[in-house]
């Protein structure tokens, strides 16, 4: 089974929790076990599993990988002047692999799920939700 969730991002980087989106499409698969991939299409955004008790993580996250990977010095801005949105997309990595479990995401309490935008805004991202199960005879 497979969707799609379409995401308008508003700042240049950002982290946006999505998981009620994924909830609401798992739970309209009517899957009970399994596994869900989410994956964002494009090169310069990702998919974190993070904590949502209140903004200080995912601000905490953007700061580091601002340190980490500051904007402006490397080869790839010649191009399009994004090069540490690449190289921030390609650290986090494009997908999260989510286990299923009686029909729900087999997240902790303090998990969700976030789209990390590197390069906004953008008017759409793409996030493609897989859910893959096994049909068990009867």
């Amino acid at each position: 089974m497979q969707s799609i969730i379409k995401v308008q991002t508003r700042k240049r980087c950002e982290l946006i929790d999505i998981t009620g989106k994924v909830k609401s499409i798992l739970s309209s698969s009517g899957i009970n076990q399994g596994i869900l991939n989410v994956y964002v299409q494009g090169a310069t955004a990702g998919i974190m599993i993070q904590e949502n008790w209140d903004d200080s993580v995912q601000d905490d996250v953007i700061s580091l990988l601002e340190k980490l990977i500051p904007r402006g010095v490397w080869k790839h801005d010649a191009q399009d002047g994004n090069g540490d949105s690449h190289l921030k997309s390609g650290l986090v990595g494009p997908s999260e692999n989510i286990p299923v479990i009686d029909g729900q995401l087999g997240l902790s309490t303090w998990q969700n799920i976030f789209l990390c935008e590197f390069d906004g805004p953008r008017r759409e991202r793409s996030i493609v939700i897989t859910i893959l199960f096994s049909i068990h005879p009867h």
